[in-house]
């Protein structure tokens, strides 16, 4: 499945729906997006919705590790929601869960 990416900003905040597949073909374009977001001056905080996402394979958890990094340093909240079954599985077999702020309810 092909790659469906949203995104929608509010002054520094910002919000990426993302759905489909991650993997080697999608995950250059998700790594720009979310690194350009994340980089950009000004950037409090970073929100990706993961609900629609049917896909991950280890190239999207390099992206999370690169987004919650730069995040990280320049001092933005970065924060993932609505995970797939599939994604969460991803994200606790690989530790990353552990690592990633999850919003459990519903964005504003």
């Amino acid at each position: 499945m092909d790659l469906f990416l949203e995104t929608t900003s509010q002054e520094t905040e910002h919000r990426v729906v993302l759905g489909g597949d991650i993997d080697a073909h999608t995950g250059p374009k998700v790594k720009e997006t979310l690194m350009s977001l994340a980089n950009e001056p000004g950037t409090s905080h970073l929100l990706v919705d993961l609900e629609a996402v049917e896909y991950m394979d280890s190239t999207g958890i390099g992206i999370f590790i690169a987004v919650m990094k730069a995040c990280k340093q320049k001092e933005c909240a970065f924060e993932v929601q609505k995970l797939s079954p599939r994604v969460e599985r991803l994200f606790r077999i690989t530790g990353l869960y552990e690592h990633i702020a999850i919003r459990k309810g519903e964005s504003e």
